[in-house]
């Protein structure tokens, strides 16, 4: 049994942000944390060498000096870093010599200042701090490319899964927009013939139920999800248009489970089925067929059933060969159903990978059936797995 607490319920208010998110910030953020532990490290180790308090202000200004002189290193780095290798390397190995000795220099200086009754001279001095001055700042230069070819790495790794993304949203509504168009075809001339016999009023409701019906498709973006209950109620209205061409000779059945309703799917992932069905279940007999749209849950699975009473497959047909003809060859009437269902497989790859199914073969009984087998996610988690969780 789960139990939900207040405190499991509710939402932090936080909103966590890379560190590299603002690179300036980070930047200031590093500098002011790498020199001032430098600072700390020299100052300790002074004490414990029984150096005076005084000589802290040694520490400080050379740390000072350090922090400085980064701050131009940075410039210099940053116009050399996309440079060509020999150019970038090159050029830094001379200006971290120069500004290693301009550092050494100045440290010597100051520390011939403070002692003024020292034994050693200025260029045992300026020996002395070199190596220290040089590993300060080729540490500093090393974390300087090391972290910036990193966050380069990152920026073309972000950029790439978004030129990802947009291929694929690109994919999915060309694989859309290329479903069967024989839909608004016949429904068109079904609208002329209707004027042209002066049936205004079928007329009128077979262009209202397009109207909205086409609103619907361009509303919805094309990589954008709904629910069984909305994709329920957009086949609804294609199939009011439908039926004002077959009548009586198309109809239908919707066995929908409450706990599927609120499953997301793929928008108008039924229609192209439901048109086929029509095209090749429902106009080839005089008498017409049914056209059964189930949903349900099975487990963590949405499973979506489009079949009709039609008369199927033709004897020794392959399942497989549906697939046989893709949406960039030209299409032709025998091939259209090849290409809508070639199309809502590939639709299924894109939006899940492995984790779908997409079936399509004889149905029990005689007829045509499609199965599809989706990861079960919604809105809304349904009572039934509310309790199983509990």
């Amino acid at each position: 049994m789960v139990v939900y607490t207040p405190i499991m319920a509710m939402k932090l208010p936080l909103h966590p942000t890379p560190f590299f998110g603002n690179k300036n910030r980070a930047f200031w953020r590093l500098q002011m944390l790498g020199w001032g532990g430098a600072m700390l490290l020299r100052a300790l180790s002074s004490l414990a060498n029984a150096q005076p308090w005084s000589f802290l202000i040694i520490v400080l200004i050379a740390s000072i000096t350090g922090f400085s002189i980064s701050l131009i290193l940075s410039v210099i780095y940053r116009a050399l870093i996309n440079r060509a290798p020999l150019i970038t390397w090159g050029v830094t190995s001379v200006v971290l010599a120069i500004a290693v000795g301009f550092y050494a220099f100045i440290d010597s200086w100051v520390i011939s200042l403070y002692r003024t009754e020292g034994d050693s001279g200025f260029a045992q001095l300026f020996l002395g701090v070199f190596y220290l001055d040089l590993t300060l700042l080729g540490a500093w230069s090393a974390l300087y490319y090391a972290i910036n070819f990193y966050v380069q790495v990152e920026e073309q790794n972000d950029q790439l899964i978004r030129l990802e993304a947009q291929a694929t949203s690109a994919q999915l509504a060309m694989l859309r927009y290329q479903l069967n168009p024989h839909f608004l075809f016949n429904t068109l001339n079904s609208i002329s013939t209707l004027v042209l016999l002066k049936q205004t009023e079928p007329a009128n409701a077979m262009l209202s139920r397009l109207s909205s019906f086409l609103r619907y498709t361009l509303i919805n973006e094309p990589t954008g999800r709904v629910t069984v209950a909305q994709e329920v109620e957009t086949l609804k209205l294609y199939l009011d248009i439908e039926r004002m061409r077959f009548e009586e000779r198309l109809s239908t059945e919707f066995r929908i489970d409450d706990d599927a309703s609120p499953a997301l799917m793929p928008s108008l992932l039924l229609q192209p089925l439901v048109e086929n069905a029509i095209k090749y279940g429902v106009s080839p007999l005089e008498e017409g067929a049914t056209i059964n749209i189930a949903a349900q849950l099975v487990g963590s699975v949405l499973r979506v059933t489009v079949s009709d009473t039609g008369p199927g497959l033709q004897p020794g047909t392959d399942p497989s060969t549906l697939f046989g003809v893709t949406s960039s060859q030209p299409e032709t009437t025998a091939d259209s159903t090849r290409v809508g269902l070639a199309n809502i497989r590939d639709r299924l790859a894109q939006a899940y990978g492995e984790n779908q199914r997409f079936e399509i073969g004889e149905r029990p009984g005689g007829g045509f059936q499609v199965v599809i087998e989706l990861p079960f996610e919604a809105r809304e988690v349904p009572a039934s797995l509310a309790t199983q969780q509990r």
